[in-house]
């Protein structure tokens, strides 16, 4: 069966001439929809007079008809005037934060509740949608198992009110009844409740999304313009193998991440300062040595969250995490995308920064540094690669910037999960 995901692959062949770069990673490609033997999708540019309109459109359509089963592709071209943020339809709301797992269990949708209540409760304008169409968790987080959903006169549906809060989900619409159905009808309720919506004027808007890394995500990531993300995991094994895949993700779609939240991070009993560790040893201190990103607070194993929250509630870790989501928050605004030109070769990486430093690391020391869980073991922390298992001939096929923290690198060899900060860069770098 065709997916979104499929169809995002093989337009990444179609090339703007102009900035020679592709369609999907400009962000042309917009609204994909598939149906049986038949996709639509809008390719959408910054102008109506670009040079290679044609093309484009031409290059488009044969791509994805090399796809098996498609018979029918419809591209609708469409341009949006100067100035104008036409990836992001929420034009009123300020920031669009999607907080992820890419695993279930992990505690996500309860974070994304406790987050934007908190946020609410600093008395900032705050909208919750739950994302997931299979298992919508919102109705019952909040203790809101029946509620009537109205449209309003542009027939927009109206968020429900609650806890000072703009509520959204699937399980209002389905009430006790299972979603089945197939990927296609999925994507278009997606889009119904981001986007059919009236959340009005919004600080924030935070999006609990479906476990996993798959078509959904790429259906919000293309449809509206996040302003980042949070990754919740946990310090189990399962959990944190995911979370390079979280990062990859949506640092491919352009989406920075804001930082890491490891909830059920340890037990600790009422008046002791014990910490019991349930799931491994704490791997915060880890996450960032190993990927480079923010940790926004470890959480205990908590009575409070585990609880419906039938009234606003105040949590002292709660508090940090939305406290540090802020700070990455002004962060991103402050920073100047400084990136090092990167040149590759058969021998060798060679990062040069606009500062005149320049880092070089062998390809072959590289690649036996990989830091994803395929190289890495998560009990022991040690290195499973041996210098014997890496090829002679390594080197990179695809290098891709992660935001202002590391780069993933595809090698020749098919591994495709490496994350590499630029910290351990630079001290590979100094041992050579």
């Amino acid at each position: 069966m065709t997916t979104v995901s499929k169809i995002f692959a093989v337009l990444k062949e179609v090339i703007d001439p102009t900035k020679n770069r592709d369609i999907v990673e400009l962000g042309y490609v917009q609204n994909i929809a598939v149906s049986e033997n038949r996709v639509t999708f809008d390719i959408v540019l910054e102008s109506p007079d670009h040079p290679f309109v044609r093309q484009l459109k031409e290059g488009a359509e044969k791509a994805v008809r090399q796809l098996i089963g498609i018979t029918e592709v419809d591209i609708q071209l469409k341009a949006h005037r100067k100035g104008m943020n036409a990836a992001n339809p929420l034009k009123n709301i300020k920031y669009i934060i999607a907080v992820s797992s890419c695993k279930g269990g992990v505690g996500k949708s309860t974070l994304a509740v406790h987050i934007a209540q908190e946020l609410a409760n600093r008395n900032l304008k705050v909208g919750l949608v739950d994302c997931d169409i299979y298992g919508p968790s919102l109705p019952t987080l909040l203790n809101l198992p029946k509620v009537n959903i109205y449209t309003n006169e542009n027939q927009k549906l109206i968020p429900v009110e609650h806890n000072k809060l703009k509520l959204m989900s699937f399980g209002f619409l389905l009430g006790d009844n299972a979603a089945v159905m197939r990927g296609p009808i999925v994507t278009r309720h997606i889009q119904q409740i981001l986007i059919n919506t009236e959340w009005g004027d919004l600080d924030y808007l935070i999006i609990d999304m479906p476990p996993g890394t798959g078509d959904v995500h790429l259906t919000i990531t293309q449809t509206i313009r996040l302003t980042g993300a949070v990754i919740v995991t946990t310090p189990h094994t399962l959990s944190l193998i995911d979370v390079a895949r979280g990062i990859l993700m949506f640092e491919k779609v352009s989406v920075p991440i804001l930082g890491v939240i490891e909830n059920m991070a340890y037990f600790q009993s009422p008046g002791s300062a014990e910490k019991h560790y349930l799931f491994g040893q704490p791997s915060a201190q880890t996450l960032k040595d190993r990927f480079g990103v923010s940790i926004l607070a470890d959480i205990p194993v908590l009575k409070a969250l585990g609880q419906l929250q039938t009234a606003p509630q105040q949590n002292a870790y709660i508090q940090q995490a939305v406290d540090e989501l802020l700070k990455s928050l002004e962060r991103i605004k402050a920073q100047q995308k400084e990136l090092p030109d990167i040149h590759p070769d058969s021998e060798k990486i060679r990062l040069i920064w606009q500062d005149g430093r320049v880092w070089e690391v062998k390809n072959f020391d590289l690649r036996l540094n990989s830091q994803d869980a395929l190289s890495i073991d998560e009990m022991t922390g040690k290195s499973r690669l041996k210098p014997a298992d890496i090829r002679k001939d390594i080197a990179a096929k695809e290098i891709t910037p992660l935001g202002n923290y590391a780069i993933g690198i595809t090698w020749n060899d098919g591994h495709s999960a490496g994350i590499y900060s630029y910290k351990l860069i630079e001290r590979l770098a100094q041992k050579t």
